[in-house]
C-alpha cells in the first residue's frame, strides 16, 4: 500500500512540475535517449543524454558515460530531436510605457521556441525589459534591442542625427534602427557618428540613400531586402518613391536579374548580413494569401481582434491600389526567393528574422513560417536552420557558445517530435522549450498559450 501511494505521489508531483517553468539553476535538466542535431554540419547524432545546468550544456554522451545528480529532471527524449533555439531576428516588442505588454510578446517568442530576439523598434523601457531578462526576473528570449528609429520623421538635420546617435550610445542601446525617409545628408552623418561611437546600424535603405551608398556605409544588416530590388532596375533614379512602391514591388518587373552577381559580390566583400522577412512579402504582399483566410488562422488568437482586423485591412487596401497586379506581384515574390538564394549560394550571410509582430505575422509562429519560405526560395532545411541558430551566433561573434549543441555552449535548445533536416515545418511539433535557465514542457506552453489568448 505504501508502494502504490508513493507512486500515486511521484506521479503527482510529475504533474506538478510539469506544469511550471523549472529552473535550471536548482535542479540539472537530462535530456535522455535523445537526437541531437548539432548544427556543426548536417547530421544526426542518435540516442545521447544531454545534461544541462545553470544555462549551460554540461555534458553530452552515451547513457552509461553520462553522471548527473539523483534529483534531476530526467526527460524522455526517445524518438524527439533537439535544436539549437532558434532566433527571430526582425522582431517588433511593443514600444510602450508599460512593460506588462512586453512581457507577453517575449513570452510569446519563448513558447514557440525562440531563444534570441532583435528588436527593430526601441523605446528606454526596453532597456530594463532586457535586465529583467537578463536577471531571469521573467521568461523570454535573450534581447538584444535598438532605441527609438532614425526616419524622416525623428532626424530633420544631420547635426540632430549626429546627435541622436550619440544620445543612444549613451543611453546603452545595443544598435541603432533605421528608418525610411533619410537624406543622403542626415544618413551620412549618422553613419559617419555611429562609425565614431562603435555602435551599428541595421535596417531599412532609405530610398534617396539607395543600397549602394548603405553598403559601402558598412550598415550590419540590411533588413527585408530593402533597396535590392531597385539597384536591378535600370532607370530607378527616374522613378518616383511612390511609383516604386513598398520594397520596388510596383518597380520590380523592370528588373535586370544579370546585375544580381554585383549587387552579391558587393554585399559579401562588405560583410553585410541580410535579414529577409520573408514572411511580410509572402502573407501581406501575395495575391494567392487572402486577407480573410489569415485572419481565421489558428494563431491570430494571440493578437488583438483590433490589431488583426487592421491587418485585413492594411492587406485589401494594398490590394486595392491603383498600381497593384497580382501577376506582376506574384513574379515580385519570386524574385525576392531568387535574391534569398542567391545570397545563400553566394556566401552572402542570411539570418532568420519575419518582422513580427507586423501584418499576418505573429510573434513565435511566423519564425517558422520564414523557415518555410527559406526552403520554398531554394535552401535545404539545414541551411533555413543555420540562418536562425549558427549564422546568428556568427553575427554576434559568439561562435564558440550559441547557436550550436556542444559541451560548454547555452542551453537554448528546442525539443522535437521530428526531424527538421527532412521536413522543416517540424520546427512547429514542439515538445518543449530549454530557454536561458527555465524548461517549460509542453503542458506548461499550452497552458501559457491559452493565458495569451485576446479573443
Amino acid at each position: 500500500m505504501k508502494l502504490v501511494f508513493l507512486s500515486i505521489f511521484l506521479l503527482l508531483a510529475t504533474a506538478i512540475k510539469a506544469q511550471n517553468a523549472i529552473d535550471n539553476r536548482q535542479q540539472e535538466i537530462v535530456f535522455h535517449s535523445v537526437s541531437i542535431i548539432p548544427m556543426d554540419k548536417e547530421r544526426v547524432i542518435e540516442n545521447q543524454t544531454v545534461v544541462v545546468k545553470n544555462g549551460k550544456i554540461t555534458a553530452i554522451g552515451d547513457q552509461a558515460k553520462i553522471k548527473y545528480g539523483q534529483n534531476a529532471l530526467v526527460i524522455d527524449a526517445k524518438g524527439k530531436y533537439l535544436i539549437p533555439g532558434l532566433a527571430e531576428m526582425h522582431a517588433h516588442v511593443p514600444p510602450v510605457d508599460n512593460i506588462e505588454p512586453m512581457q507577453e510578446v517575449v513570452l510569446l517568442f519563448a513558447l514557440k521556441g525562440v531563444t534570441t530576439i532583435r528588436g527593430m523598434l526601441g523605446h528606454p523601457l526596453h532597456l530594463e525589459l532586457r535586465s529583467k531578462l537578463q536577471r531571469d526576473e521573467i521568461i523570454g528570449p535573450r534581447f538584444y534591442t535598438s532605441g527609438p528609429s532614425f526616419s524622416g520623421n525623428t532626424v530633420k538635420t544631420a547635426e540632430g542625427g549626429a546627435e541622436m546617435v550619440r544620445g543612444q550610445k549613451q543611453a546603452g542601446y545595443d544598435f541603432l534602427k533605421l528608418h525610411p525617409g533619410l537624406t543622403k545628408e542626415t544618413f551620412a552623418a549618422i553613419a559617419k557618428t555611429a562609425k565614431e561611437v562603435n555602435i551599428p546600424f541595421a535596417g531599412h535603405v532609405s530610398y534617396d540613400v539607395g543600397v549602394w551608398t548603405a553598403i559601402d556605409a558598412g550598415y550590419a544588416t540590411i533588413d527585408h531586402l530593402d533597396g535590392f530590388v531597385e539597384s536591378l532596375v535600370p532607370g530607378i533614379e527616374n522613378i518616383s518613391e511612390q511609383q516604386n512602391g513598398l520594397f520596388a514591388m510596383f518597380s520590380s518587373s523592370k528588373a535586370d536579374t544579370s546585375r544580381i552577381q554585383k549587387l552579391m559580390t558587393a554585399l559579401r566583400e562588405k560583410n553585410i548580413w541580410v535579414v529577409p522577412t520573408q514572411a511580410l512579402a509572402e502573407r501581406w504582399f501575395a495575391p494567392g494569401k487572402d486577407p480573410e483566410a489569415l485572419k481565421n488562422e489558428p494563431e491570430m488568437i494571440y493578437m488583438a481582434p483590433t490589431t488583426v482586423t487592421g491587418w485585413v485591412n492594411t492587406k485589401k487596401n494594398l490590394m486595392n491600389n491603383a498600381n497593384y497586379n497580382a501577376e506582376a506581384i506574384n513574379r515580385f515574390i519570386t524574385l525576392r526567393r531568387k535574391l534569398i538564394y542567391e545570397c545563400n549560394k553566394n556566401g552572402v550571410g542570411l539570418l532568420l528574422g519575419s518582422d513580427a509582430p507586423q501584418v499576418f505575422d505573429v510573434p513565435g509562429f511566423s519564425i517558422h513560417h520564414e523557415l518555410q519560405y527559406m526552403v520554398d526560395a531554394g535552401l535545404t532545411p539545414y541551411e533555413a536552420l543555420r540562418t536562425g541558430t549558427v549564422n546568428v551566433a556568427a553575427f554576434y561573434k559568439r561562435s564558440n557558445d550559441m547557436g550550436v549543441i556542444k559541451t560548454g555552449a547555452v542551453s537554448d535548445l528546442v525539443l522535437l517530435n521530428g526531424n527538421p533536416l527532412k521536413d522543416i515545418s517540424q520546427t512547429k511539433n514542439i515538445e518543449g522549450v530549454m530557454v536561458g535557465n527555465h524548461w517549460l514542457s509542453k503542458i506548461y506552453i499550452g497552458n501559457e498559450l491559452k493565458k495569451l489568448e485576446k479573443h
